[in-house]
């Protein structure tokens, strides 16, 4: 019991100078709003990775014939993207109409990427305190700001999840799934 309790004082000991220091990790200003962002940089980097890992020839798949292409899901995430993310910045979408206008793999990288970078400049415009205003959203009632975002975050990841199953039906390890570099 000496030992745990010698262990235990050299370890609180042992801290005490990082925290004198300012070696603890200070709070962030905003953490409500950067813990959610944190969800939307992972679902952004992972239909990223998916949209530029799939061959062009791939765009067109469609699991069965009622669905969207893999392509056309690209598109919609991209429309949504700006439908959402301008909802919450209480401004008029930026967007066109990406999902009935692009089909290259080219285009449709360049226009999800600009959705990414919309959104991004929202997401950094937010902080906990005008993440709580009401916005109006372009379907049913007004919500908080962040809740919005984090709507379109939930939205992201739903239609990730399809494009990881048509990167399975084609024999490809989606994003979400590869090794990950050590830190």
């Amino acid at each position: 019991m000496k030992r745990v309790l010698l262990f235990v004082l050299v370890c609180v000991l042992a801290s005490m100078p990082a925290f004198a220091q300012g070696g603890a990790a200070a709070a962030p200003a905003s953490p409500l709003t950067q813990g959610d962002r944190g969800a939307y940089e992972m679902v952004k980097g992972y239909i990223s990775k998916a949209a530029e890992q799939v061959p062009e020839s791939l765009y067109a798949f469609k699991a069965t014939p009622e669905v969207r292409s893999f392509g056309q899901i690209v598109a919609h995430i991209a429309d949504s993207n700006y439908m959402i993310c301008s909802a919450a910045a209480a401004e008029k979408a930026p967007g066109g109409d990406i999902e009935k206008t692009k089909t290259a793999k080219a285009d449709l990288g360049k226009a999800l990427a600009a959705s990414f970078a919309y959104c991004d400049g929202v997401w950094s415009a937010t902080t906990d305190a005008s993440g709580a205003k009401a916005v109006k959203m372009p379907f049913g009632p007004a919500m908080p700001r962040l809740s919005a975002l984090s709507f379109n975050t939930a939205h992201d990841f739903e239609h990730y999840g399809n494009l990881v199953t048509y990167m399975r039906l084609n024999k490809m390890v989606p994003p979400s799934s590869q090794p990950q570099p050590m830190r």
